[in-house]
């Protein structure tokens, strides 16, 4: 069983995973239509680093809550060559 103080620092925790994950969400959609960058997209090698950042923290607010988006997000399951059930 757990104690209020380790269930409350649960919810804090999880307010604050959902507020971050808003936020980064929010920051991809970007409903400024630019006007809100931390990084000019137009900066050679740089400029994407900033929706990189907020796409990690958005996946990792969703893996923290048990969604895991990753196989929607085109990685294939790998399959063996030697597999009998496989037809060439």
């Amino acid at each position: 069983m757990s104690t209020p103080a380790t269930s409350r620092t649960s919810v804090w925790k999880s307010a604050i995973v959902i507020l971050v994950g808003a936020t980064a969400a929010i920051y991809l959609i970007n409903p400024t239509a630019g006007i809100f960058e931390i990084l000019p997209d137009n900066l050679p090698l740089v400029g994407n680093l900033d929706e990189a950042a907020a796409t990690a923290l958005l996946i990792s607010a969703f893996a923290y809550f048990g969604i895991n988006i990753v196989p929607f997000l085109g990685a294939f399951k790998k399959t063996d060559a030697k597999d009998p059930s496989r037809k060439p």
